[in-house]
């Protein structure tokens, strides 16, 4: 990876960060930029340049061996580090339905698709980095604390040195702390959030930000000031560790340029978790 790519990126011990005690913005240095790819959607080598960690669809929402193949030859051209992007297996609805497993078949259907992944990555001078659940599955370990703790289980089952992606201050991120999994707090440009700190979800109105300027100026105060402004205009706590761009929305291309365009005028480094 480039030096500017190549440097550890600090993760954070707590889950949450305080706010901010004065006007003054937080000190950061550098922050990690994922986005999701692999899924079919066409624009991932658009995308690639502008971010840091790609989260690679290993077939079970979206993509096959060829994608994945494909995928991790561009972020090897990027300097980008790669992890595996896990879900439900449920393409029809694109892993976005919400499927009631047992625990032990929700371990298995992590370990089988880190185990797709991670036989192609053999093939190439590059190593797994992290993994980041999907849709449904994202949604709903950071809630249930048993989903969580299986998910992490079985990532840290399959390699203890990988790095867990989960909602900001969320179950997934706590359940995988607890057991000793490295983690990174992840923050959304493009969603809308509750009270709560969880997203809005998409089946409601305004739950996606369309506009460019909004989405980056919501990254640039989770980063800075470590707060994030909610759907009833309340100001709550955030960790921001890594900030997610869909690679499916409509305007995946423009954010990831103008963010990433943002996030360096603040003198902020864009470089992965690791």
């Amino acid at each position: 990876m480039s030096s500017d790519k190549s440097k550890n990126h600090k993760v954070s011990n707590s889950s949450k960060v305080s706010p901010p005690t004065s006007r003054e913005d937080l000190e950061v240095a550098a922050i990690d930029l994922n986005c999701d790819m692999g899924e079919g959607i066409g624009n991932d080598e658009l995308i690639m340049p502008y971010i840091s960690s790609a989260n690679i669809a290993c077939g079970y929402h979206a993509g096959d061996e060829k994608t994945i193949w494909k995928t991790i030859e561009l972020a090897i051209k990027y300097n980008v580090a790669i992890g595996a992007h896990v879900s439900f297996f449920d393409k029809e609805n694109f892993g976005r339905s919400e499927m009631n497993l047992p625990a032990n078949e929700v371990y298995d259907l992590v370990t089988q698709q880190l185990i797709i992944i991670q036989e192609i990555v053999d093939s190439f001078p590059i190593k797994l980095n992290h993994v980041k659940p999907h849709g449904a599955l994202y949604n709903l370990s950071a809630k249930d604390a048993l989903i969580a703790k299986t998910i992490a289980l079985s990532v840290k089952d399959f390699n203890e040195n990988l790095v867990l992606f989960g909602l900001s201050g969320s179950l997934s991120i706590k359940e995988a702390k607890a057991i000793g999994l490295k983690t990174a707090n992840e923050v959304f440009a493009d969603r809308i959030y509750q009270d709560d700190g969880s997203l809005t979800p998409r089946s409601q109105q305004n739950a996606l930000i369309e506009d460019a300027d909004k989405a980056i100026e919501q990254v640039l105060q989770m980063i800075k000031k470590g707060t994030v402004t909610t759907i009833s205009g309340k100001k709550i706590s955030i960790a921001a560790e890594t900030v997610c761009i869909h690679g499916d929305g409509k305007h995946a291309v423009e954010f990831a340029t103008n963010i990433s365009e943002a996030i360096k005028k603040e003198g902020i480094r864009i470089i992965p978790v690791v």
